[in-house]
């Protein structure tokens, strides 16, 4: 039987792109490398996983997050309960990593990932960054292990944010923000690295 030249071809392409890495570009302008695939199991194409990431000074900050859609739903005090804890997206907790140590409102944050939940309230939300980011939303969430907790006051926006996003910002003097918005509503809280 004699091969199929266009289909060794096509199989040598498709190998050839499965083996070939992702670069993006952060916010500053430098390349970066995604970490491999970042659905975990039971991923949605309704809330898909996303990345959000930027360099600031020597750090890069990198943080993966379920995205879901307002898709004309209540979203507070309806989808998302306030005066809980929330995994501040969808399915898997969000992560946020650093790689330098980080100081968050006065406290020292060692480089390494996180979780990162939220108790969002109608005048005030608690942002949380906790040492337990390897879980399924919330589920596993315990106070012990948080590291350091942000009291931030929401900002209402004018325009509906459909889908939840995450920005890191660079800021000046290895200074830098996490903001996450949704709905009509913006958080976050300023880091600097040290």
């Amino acid at each position: 039987m004699k091969p199929n030249t266009s289909l060794i071809l096509a199989l040598g392409l498709l190998i050839f792109a499965c083996n070939t890495t992702v670069k993006s570009t952060t916010s500053s302008g430098t390349e970066h490398t995604n970490h491999g695939s970042t659905a975990p199991s039971g991923g949605s194409k309704l809330s898909p996983r996303r990345e959000a990431m930027a360099d600031i000074g020597p750090a890069h900050v990198h943080i993966e997050y379920g995205s879901p859609s307002v898709r004309g739903r209540i979203i507070w005090g309806g989808l998302v309960a306030m005066g809980q804890v929330w995994a501040t997206g969808a399915h898997h907790a969000t992560s946020i990593d650093f790689s330098e140590d980080v100081e968050i409102d006065g406290k020292k944050v060692l480089k390494g990932k996180y979780g990162f939940f939220s108790i969002p309230g109608k005048e005030e939300w608690i942002l949380v960054i906790s040492k337990n980011w390897d879980q399924h939303l919330a589920d596993e969430y315990d106070p012990k292990d948080d590291v350091v907790r942000i009291a931030a006051k929401p900002q209402m926006l004018n325009e509906v944010v459909e889908s939840l996003t995450y920005e890191v910002i660079p800021g000046e003097r290895r200074q830098g923000r996490v903001e996450v918005s949704w709905e009509k509503v913006k958080v976050g809280f300023g880091f600097k690295v040290r």
